[in-house]
């Protein structure tokens, strides 16, 4: 998996530059396209409020084809009025002439301080230079994938290749998100935006569905702060120049397969790089009535504040996880259910149980934390992504504008 990258799958092209709009000197503006004309799908926030990249994305998607899209950081571009879809319309358009394709094939985003405009003789500049610096190497991927972050500490990349008869498929990803996470995105409809690449030859309809599939169980299950982006995207184009038709239940088992495991990989990378964060906490609801009362409970326990704190030090404060899974409309009996932390089991039937807390603290202390609570109520589970809540989290979100 390390070895593949955004820019494998066939036909592909990409760039990050420094365009100052952010003043730290970072890459601040990225160009990914497609040399033909793509089939694709996209996902985005249903927060309503909602900024003018994506208002113009969600145009521009109905097609189901893109030759590329166009991404600025560092400015938002949400809550910018009808000047703000004009710029954004403008950044297609200029993307789209640097490489000789339509305005309505390429898709906008951005992500950073909301209420600003767009500083588009920056962006006009910065869209040029990376037009002119297009390229396929590793390199190209990992510098479209920094000029898309924010307060993110690094690059958030996957990929995984499968086969289908005697041709080699490639699916790959690069995101960004660490802080204004709690995505709530539908089909077709700091900030989590995801872009992704396959040569699979499929229909965009198909494409639609099997991202569709893949968001509501990975993306959709990460949160840091429970606060969903003006923002929000998730992209696929698929070139189709691997030759591989997706058009049997078997190829189409193997895209969506490959789609959750890559859309998987980057939705954990984002809890654990959550800002401030200094361990992922994987909740794993099982046992519950429906698939959608175990969400409802593992999304409850994750955006716990009490729980995240607990977190972060160490506490098996057991209570704030069994109490925050009743919080929901979701049926839970805690006289039937059973909490697990680190592998302790710490609860069951409506009771403590003796554990040693010195020794589940230190469990506790681990990267990667596991928060397991069967219900034994049915057959229902789900699992959800989050992370510790410091004193740095607070820190970032204070200063972030000023």
């Amino acid at each position: 998996m390390s070895q593949l990258h955004l820019l494998s799958p066939r036909g592909f092209r990409a760039a990050g530059v420094h365009a100052g709009i952010k003043t730290s000197g970072a890459p601040d503006v990225g160009l990914l396209v497609c040399d033909v004309v793509a089939s694709a799908a996209a996902a985005f926030t249903t927060n309503q409020v909602v900024a003018a990249p994506v208002k113009v994305g969600r145009e521009i998607i109905a097609a189901g084809r893109l030759r590329g899209v166009v991404v600025n950081s560092g400015n938002a571009n949400a809550c910018t009025g009808r000047q703000g879809e004009r710029d954004a319309r403008r950044m297609c358009a200029l993307a789209a002439e640097a490489v000789g394709a339509g305005a309505r094939e390429f898709l906008p985003s951005s992500t950073g301080i909301i209420g600003h405009m767009l500083p588009m003789d920056r962006i006009e500049r910065g869209i040029a230079l990376a037009a002119q610096g297009l390229g396929d190497s590793s390199e190209h991927a990992a510098a479209f994938a920094g000029a898309i972050m924010t307060t993110d500490t690094r690059r958030k990349e996957a990929a995984v290749a499968f086969n289908l008869g005697k041709a080699r498929v490639v699916l790959a990803g690069v995101c960004k998100g660490s802080g204004m996470i709690g995505p709530r995105m539908a089909v077709p409809h700091a900030t989590m935006l995801a872009y992704l690449t396959t040569d699979a030859r499929v229909e965009a309809a198909v494409l639609r569905k099997v991202l569709s599939q893949a968001v509501q169980c990975t993306f959709n299950a990460v949160t840091v702060d429970n606060h969903a982006s003006t923002n929000d995207t998730v992209c696929v184009m698929a070139s189709g120049l691997s030759g591989a038709r997706i058009d049997s239940p078997r190829a189409l088992r193997a895209l969506a397969s490959a789609m959750h495991e890559v859309c998987a990989s980057l939705a954990y990378q984002i809890a654990a790089d959550g800002e401030g964060a200094t361990k992922v906490v994987v909740i794993t609801v099982k046992g519950a009535r429906s698939d959608a009362d175990a969400r409802l409970m593992a999304r409850a326990i994750a955006d716990s504040p009490l729980v995240k704190c607990a977190m972060h030090g160490n506490d098996p404060n057991w209570g704030r996880i069994v109490s925050a899974a009743g919080l929901t409309s979701a049926r839970f009996d805690p006289d039937r259910a059973v909490l697990r932390l680190q592998g302790a089991k710490v609860f069951a039937r409506g009771r403590p149980l003796p554990f040693d807390r010195r020794a589940v603290s230190a469990a506790l202390a681990a990267r990667e934390v596991s928060v397991e609570l069967a219900c034994g109520l049915g057959t229902g589970a789900a699992t959800v992504w989050t992370c510790d809540l410091s004193k740095d989290y607070v820190t970032i979100n204070a200063e972030y504008h000023t």
